[in-house]
């Protein structure tokens, strides 16, 4: 081979890896600490407020977005897992996983109001927009309470046949959503009716977890636990495409302007594909984070994702027979991972 033919085909080889890098959607912007101590779960935006709302541990970090810092808590929230703001009522919605209840929170103060009993183990929680209603459910118990937000009022419970994850709301065809895990099947709930409807089944996906919805084009996207992430009709519930993810994923976003749809992964990575077509789903890019930065949320007035992310210790070493420990977070390194677009999505 000539030393010319070489240089060529590297050079070629060289502007081939320059142009896959440039067009990797996503960088690392910033950290946001968080601090305090104990582990976290579900986070949920208010993108009008700027606000941002982290579960961890007791209690609900409120993050300023616009000041990129910690702005207060809401407190006496024991094993949260997520928050639910309802900006036109003023007040906001937990799931205390530990009390088997949601406290109703006034957003201005960040006072609990008064506290709704739940099924077992409450988990994620979703906003019916159009009926004004909160959706909670509830991993253990199998089942789903539904809140009228309004009135702060338990007005009915949903028999959903297996362990809900994620949900998400579809007010437009009068429907909410849930991952149903231990079933690998979606279950989506009539909001006119409060039962299900229809199930669907997700194979090849397995474990569902992250779930979020294309309303415009009338799809889903469902993370799940066996690396694979699903794209499904919501007209006919039938699989259309999947793509490859990483391993321990939790959380799962869509952004309708840039039609990316974003999965984190507890390996330390998150998957960003494309919907191309509403047949069609691409990964354009495995965005590095962190170890165990597995939930996320989507600000869709920024395009900017968070994740929170700390540093571990190393369980201690089991006694003889005893099943070992969980590595615990180490006091005050709790902060969110910001990414943002490398370019901007306007242009």
């Amino acid at each position: 081979m000539s030393i010319k033919l070489l240089l060529t085909i590297s050079c070629a080889v060289v502007l081939q890896c320059a142009a896959t890098l440039a067009a990797e959607p996503y960088k690392f912007i910033q950290d946001i600490p968080i601090g305090g101590e104990g582990g976290w779960d579900i986070l949920t935006i208010d993108s009008a407020a700027h606000r941002l709302y982290l579960s961890h541990a007791t209690k609900v970090v409120v993050v300023d977005l616009e000041k990129n810092s910690v702005a207060g808590e809401i407190s006496d929230t024991p094993g949260v897992h997520a928050f639910m703001p309802v900006a036109e009522l003023e007040r906001g919605f937990s799931s205390n996983g530990k009390e088997n209840k949601s406290s109703v929170v006034d957003l201005t103060t960040l006072k609990t109001i008064e506290k709704l009993a739940t099924g077992e183990s409450p988990d994620a929680i979703v906003y019916d927009s159009k009926l004004g209603e909160i959706y909670v459910f509830n991993h253990r118990g199998g089942s789903a309470t539904v809140i009228d937000a309004k009135n702060a009022k338990v007005i009915g419970t949903i028999a959903l046949g297996g362990s809900p994850e994620f949900g998400v709301a579809d007010s437009a065809a009068g429907r909410v959503y849930c991952n149903l895990e231990d079933k690998s099947e979606v279950a989506a709930i009539s909001t006119a009716k409060h039962e299900v409807v229809a199930r669907w089944p997700l194979a090849p996906g397995a474990e569902p977890s992250g779930i979020a919805l294309d309303a415009a084009h009338h799809r889903l996207f469902a993370a799940c636990n066996n690396k694979v992430m699903v794209m499904l009709s919501t007209e006919t519930g039938k699989v259309l495409a999947t793509v490859p993810i990483g391993s321990g994923t939790d959380g799962c976003a869509f952004d309708e302007k840039t039609q990316l749809v974003f999965a984190s992964c507890g390996e330390g990575v998150t998957t960003i594909a494309k919907e191309d077509t509403p047949e069609k789903l691409e990964v354009v890019q495995i965005l590095k984070t962190e170890p165990r930065a597995r939930t996320m949320a989507l600000d869709p007035r920024t395009h900017r994702i968070f994740l929170p992310a700390a540093q571990f210790q190393p369980a201690p070493s089991p006694s003889p027979g005893v099943s070992p420990g969980r590595p615990t977070v180490v006091p005050n390194t709790l902060k969110l991972l910001v990414y943002g677009p490398a370019e901007s999505p306007n242009g």
